[in-house]
């Protein structure tokens, strides 16, 4: 079980030191500790009550456990694989507790109706990628299909706390060693193409081995511009101060 898990965070990785040079969104700047909240919903799809009711059950939630889960709203991201910018926002603003790594983001792209569950390292081995995505399918979905942003982002984040209590579980067969070669023997012929593409043209690798390294230390961020909008006042206690997001998790849309 274990050689397929590091089959696919090696996998998870090669995606996202790959396409990070092709961002399109600019993620904004980290906020100030004094503002760093559960909730940034940078195009007012919740009522003010609906934003504070979330906000002020997953600060509870992080108080109690330590376990910090974001919610992100945007019209869109300008083309950029949301599971990918997901695990770059969490990584750029270190949700999560410092050394534990324990943030999740949930990024949700209005206009493009998709939305991503994004957990950070120290967190996956409790909220599977199999949970995540039945998460989505099951109880976010249906919700955002209905135009019930609210119910599905909170039903969602309910489920997300059973299935880290040990509540909320899956059936995979670990006992088979199912890994499909396939995919990575596509993706890494791709890879191949982009690497002789850019030496040809005198392309250097250097962003890529910046990522590699953030990512196999734990300790590097993204980079990236400021937009779109603010979170209001409170937040968590302590702030953020994880971080270390390598693309687990899943994303779906409607």
């Amino acid at each position: 079980m274990k050689s397929i898990y590091l089959k696919y965070r090696f996998i998870s990785l090669l995606f996202l030191v790959s396409f990070s040079a092709f961002s399109q969104f600019d993620i904004p700047e980290k906020p100030p500790k004094s503002e760093q909240t559960s909730v940034y919903d940078a195009i007012n799809l919740l009522t003010p009550f609906q934003k504070k009711s979330l906000e002020q059950k997953l600060i509870n939630y992080a108080d109690s456990t330590s376990t910090q889960i974001v919610v992100i709203i945007i019209s869109s991201t300008k083309g950029e694989d949301i599971s990918l910018l997901g695990a770059k926002w969490g990584q750029k603003w270190g949700v999560g507790q410092d050394r534990k790594d324990n943030g999740i983001v949930i990024l949700l792209a209005k206009d493009d109706r998709k939305v991503d569950i994004n957990t950070g390292y120290g967190i996956e081995y409790r909220l599977t990628d199999l949970m995540a995505e039945r998460i989505i399918n099951r109880i976010m979905v249906p919700e955002f299909k209905k135009g019930n942003f609210y119910a599905g982002l909170d039903k969602g984040t309910n489920a997300i706390f059973k299935a880290l209590n040990g509540e909320f579980t899956e059936d995979r067969d670990f006992s088979k060693n199912d890994f499909n070669w396939l995919p990575l023997a596509i993706f890494l012929f791709f890879m191949f193409l982009i690497i002789f593409r850019n030496r040809k043209g005198g392309g250097g690798g250097g962003l890529a081995d910046v990522i590699i390294l953030s990512n196999m230390g734990r300790t590097g961020g993204f980079s990236g511009g400021s937009s779109g909008g603010s979170f209001g006042g409170g937040g968590f206690s302590g702030g953020f101060g994880g971080g270390s997001f390598g693309g687990g998790g899943a994303s779906g849309g409607w």
